[in-house]
């Protein structure tokens, strides 16, 4: 069996040079540290079914302001640690005693990981044409872990989404998700992704979410249309998400040029692979 679940501490291999995420190693065996799926394919992985988002640079990210100190906004990015966003990295010249006017407490924002250090001092950014403070739509909030699932192989499930539920979507990959478009179609996105949360890792999710999505917009679905409604949520999909989600003012003052879907292939990139390959039905 090339997966499994498996629990902290359950043996996985003799071969320690296998080893990779979410294990360790001792007396020359592999084990498990987390709880989650074990793959056993090439290396030995285990991929968290729980658990806090754990920052890496480069993430895409949403971001809540909690606190403004004399140069830093002091960030909840879902994790143990706390993010601080530098005034230098803000994408205009402020004073810090100006900090506050630009961004206050309560304040969402999508954010880059800059760095992050030996002791995880995490340095973020708003100095890139996809990043902007959120003034609109709604902020969700999905299991980190669950992310590379919501997006689905190849952005096969976000697309379908998308175009289902006529909403823009960005995904952070810290798993707070930002929606916008009509009430009643945010209400759908939400119920959707709550659902694709909950049941990601049940096989056959694909199935249950086109059938979810037809029924609940009337217009039931059997058997081989499933195949049909992602191929043509692929092909209708706008490629700029991101850019769509645009409100009358942004933290740059400016219309973002940057493709949207690439926060969907950062995404994917980094942590999408194994994932999607040990929770694809």
């Amino acid at each position: 069996m090339e997966k499994k679940l498996v629990i902290p501490g359950d043996f996985l291999s003799d071969d320690v040079k296998l080893a990779d995420e979410g294990t360790y190693i001792e007396d020359s065996k592999v084990f498990s540290s987390v709880f989650g799926i074990a793959s056993l394919k090439n290396q030995i992985k285990v991929v968290p079914l729980s658990g806090k988002y754990i920052p890496r640079q480069g993430d895409l990210i949403i971001g809540i302001i909690t606190e403004v100190s004399f140069s830093n906004w002091i960030v909840d990015i879902r994790s143990p640690y706390e993010g601080l966003l530098h005034i230098s990295e803000f994408p205009r010249r402020i004073d810090n005693s100006e900090m506050s006017k630009y961004l206050k407490v309560g304040d969402s924002i999508m954010t880059l990981v800059k760095d992050v250090d030996s002791i995880m001092k995490v340095e973020l950014t708003l100095n890139d044409q996809r990043l902007r403070q959120i003034k609109d739509g709604r902020v969700i909030e999905v299991t980190p872990s669950k992310v590379p699932r919501l997006i689905g192989r190849s952005g096969s499930m976000i697309a379908m989404l998308k175009n289902e539920t006529n909403c823009n979507i960005f995904i952070g990959q810290n798993g707070r998700v930002w929606l916008t478009g009509k009430e009643k179609n945010l209400d759908l996105a939400a119920r959707t992704i709550q659902k694709i949360e909950k049941e990601s890792h049940i096989p056959g999710l694909t199935d249950r979410i086109v059938k979810f999505l037809k029924e609940e917009k009337g217009i039931p679905v059997k058997g081989p249309a499933k195949r049909k409604v992602e191929k043509e949520a692929v092909k209708k999909i706008e490629p700029e998400p991101v850019q769509e989600m645009t409100s009358e003012e942004t933290a740059t003052e400016e219309t973002p040029r940057e493709e949207a879907e690439e926060p969907g292939k950062v995404e994917e990139n980094k942590s999408g692979g194994i994932l999607d390959e040990l929770l694809d039905k």
